[in-house]
């Protein structure tokens, strides 16, 4: 019998360049769009008819909370059935339920609807983690880091200047069609991910065929993965430490009270760019140092940055700790993708590296929590608690952790790029 199949069309050697430019601007735009209006959520709530302020702060803070949750829950299972699937499917997926849901916030009218559409952006959310194995798979392996730097940069970035655009927005067209303004954004990454992206342009296609599929406790079982999973949760939970109580401290150290506002934004601003410069220069770092000195380095950066945050009365030392703070950060977050996807085998990416983000995830959720509690007692008790949390992460990888780097980490650049 004849096949008369049209032959797999060969993607061109450069084709994963346009891949890492669609799954990083899919990023960027996802992350910023998120942060158009998500900030401005207790005055939308207040909009909804609830007055009281305590009842306006519950609400704000289930609904804020719930997503990273439930997302915590299922990042691994959608990680999975892109193992399964296909990445691309999974992240269209995910981008159009949000396009829908941010799109849906526009007609709500009490404030458990807000609720009930956060739980279900968590259900379908995931799009994050998948992107970074799009990332890792489209690359060549010797810019593996560099390409998940690429696109953790552009997911710090994005959060970094939404708030000031959807201030802009909400101003000028109001709160809720801000969230329409949200569902655009999404809308856009959708388009650049199913034109741009081929899914058969990735250096990992054959060894996901040959690899077979990987269940959780596999993945569990590779070299450095409970480790890198602590790293990622350390490095998450110290990262989000300082939202509930920089501003307090801030005003605690002598700062007036009409700079706070602006003092505690330069600062957080500081931290979010240079965190994306640790993103974009780790791959750099990974070329010339063993993995553990990388990670052990940067999470030692940090805890240098958290004690000089923590002592200081001085603006201008807590910019230059806030740049500390970032880039450590930055590049132990990295690091630490980028180390795990180097062990992980390419059919067990999605699975894996959605394991990874819940650890994130549930670091993202904890942390505020706890560093509210801590602050209560003393602000500089959560700084001390983050130098310590650091330190450890620092101690923890020198002396434990395996470097599984495969050589073409630090070869020169290949004949593919």
């Amino acid at each position: 019998m004849i096949d008369v199949r049209w032959p797999r069309r060969r993607p061109r050697p450069d084709a994963w360049r346009r891949n890492l430019v669609a799954v990083t601007a899919a990023s960027f735009l996802g992350y910023t769009g998120f942060t158009l209006a998500m900030p401005f959520l207790p005055l939308f709530i207040a909009q909804l008819g609830v007055s009281d302020v305590g009842e306006a702060a519950l609400w704000t803070g289930l609904s804020l909370g719930i997503t990273p949750g439930m997302t915590a829950i299922f990042a691994p299972v959608w990680g999975r059935l892109a193992d399964r699937f296909g990445r691309k499917i999974m992240v269209e997926r995910s981008l159009v339920s949000f396009s829908v849901f941010m799109a849906a916030m526009t007609y709500v009218t009490r404030p458990w609807h807000v609720l009930a559409l956060r739980v279900a952006q968590g259900l379908f959310a995931g799009y994050g983690a998948i992107s970074l194995t799009m990332a890792a798979e489209s690359a060549p392996p010797d810019r593996m880091p560099a390409a998940i730097g690429m696109v953790q940069t552009a997911q710090r970035l994005g959060p970094a200047i939404g708030p000031v655009i959807g201030g802009i927005l909400a101003s000028l067209v109001g709160l809720r069609r801000a969230f329409l303004a949200t569902s655009l954004f999404y809308a856009t990454a959708l388009v650049l991910v199913f034109f741009m992206y081929d899914e058969h342009a990735t250096h990992a296609a054959a060894a996901a065929s040959a690899g077979g599929r990987v269940g959780f406790r596999r993945v569990l079982a590779f070299d450095n993965f409970v480790l890198l999973m602590a790293v990622i949760f350390g490095v998450q939970f110290v990262d989000r430490s300082f939202g509930p109580i920089l501003p307090l401290y801030i005003e605690r150290v002598g700062v007036s009270h009409d700079r706070v506002p602006l003092v505690a934004g330069v600062l957080f601003s500081i931290m979010a760019c240079t965190g994306a410069l640790g993103h974009h220069f780790c791959g750099k770092l990974l070329k010339r140092f063993p993995v553990p000195t990388v990670i052990g380095g940067s999470a030692a950066l940090a805890a240098l940055g958290a004690a000089v945050l923590g002592t200081t009365a001085s603006t201008a030392m807590m910019s230059l700790a806030s740049a500390l703070l970032g880039v450590g950060i930055g590049a132990a977050m990295t690091a630490s993708y980028s180390a795990a996807a180097a062990v992980i085998p390419a059919g067990a990416h999605g699975t894996g590296f959605g394991v990874l983000t819940s650890a994130s995830l549930i670091g993202m959720a904890a942390s505020p929590v706890v560093a509210g509690v801590l602050g209560a007692a003393g602000m500089r008790v959560v700084f001390a608690m983050d130098v310590v949390l650091m330190g450890m992460v620092a101690v923890g990888v020198w002396r434990v952790m395996i470097d599984r780097r495969p050589r073409v980490l630090t070869a020169q650049t290949s004949e593919d790029v």
